[in-house]
């Protein structure tokens, strides 16, 4: 498993997140320190006692959706996927199929669950994390959240290239030096093919992920595009 962890500054800099209590920022960032190499973490409760955060701190982290909880106890880092990039040769796949599976990957990249969204928690005394039903004001966050669809504009040279207002300062932000080489390199293929995305952000960085598998580019470049926008956080604070 990969000991290196970041933290994306799109996530970690939003007002959901900055808004939240600074004991449930703190917990996040130690669950996130400690989760495998596909954002699951399997001791929560335990990280909770170590950090001294309570039981409220978590239900903010779930009420808000920067973590999904799973019947088994073990939860996931929602945004894990944009926060981390793991070369492959140091990728260890979780060993939380189960869970996993019940997950998808939307559109900006973070982890959805396929039927519900996640619940707070409640302390029942067991050594496993409960569930109780969800409260009507976090409902309705979670369901304008899901239902609120950003607009997507035109890019590229040959306007093919759809990303939404978020999507573009993300690109901005991992790609710093060649961001908008990379939005016309995906626009002249679309021209050229005849192809068509569903999401055109996920294809740029899919593309910047093979291109430092196939080593097309430096490891130094690499670690400018990956590094320069995210923070990486220690275990203490």
């Amino acid at each position: 498993m990969a000991e290196r962890r970041m933290f994306a500054k799109t996530i970690i800099d939003s007002d959901a997140f900055i808004d939240m209590p600074i004991s449930a920022r703190l917990l996040y960032y130690d669950l996130a320190m400690r989760a495998d190499d596909d954002g699951f973490v399997n001791s929560p409760k335990k990280i909770m006692k170590f950090v001294g955060a309570s039981i409220d701190d978590m239900n903010v982290l779930i009420a808000r959706q920067f973590i999904l909880p799973f019947e088994s106890g073990v939860v996931v880092i929602k945004h894990w996927l944009i926060h981390n990039y793991i070369r492959k040769d140091r990728y260890n796949p979780t060993v939380f199929k189960e869970e996993k599976a019940l997950l998808y990957q939307d559109e900006n990249g973070a982890y959805n669950e396929r039927s519900t969204v996640g619940q707070p928690l409640v302390d029942t005394g067991k050594d496993r994390l409960g569930k109780v039903s969800i409260g009507k004001d976090n409902i309705d966050i979670c369901s304008a959240s899901q239902n609120n669809k950003p607009t997507r504009h035109k890019y590229g040279e040959y306007k093919n290239v759809l990303l939404s207002d978020d999507e573009l300062e993300k690109l901005k932000a991992e790609f710093p030096a060649d961001w908008e080489n990379r939005i016309e390199r995906l626009s002249e293929y679309i021209a050229s093919t005849g192809k068509k995305y569903k999401n055109y952000h996920a294809t740029i960085r899919s593309w910047a992920k093979k291109d430092i598998e196939k080593g097309n580019i430096s490891n130094e470049q690499n670690k400018r595009t990956t590094e320069s926008a995210k923070c990486e956080y220690g275990t203490t604070y």
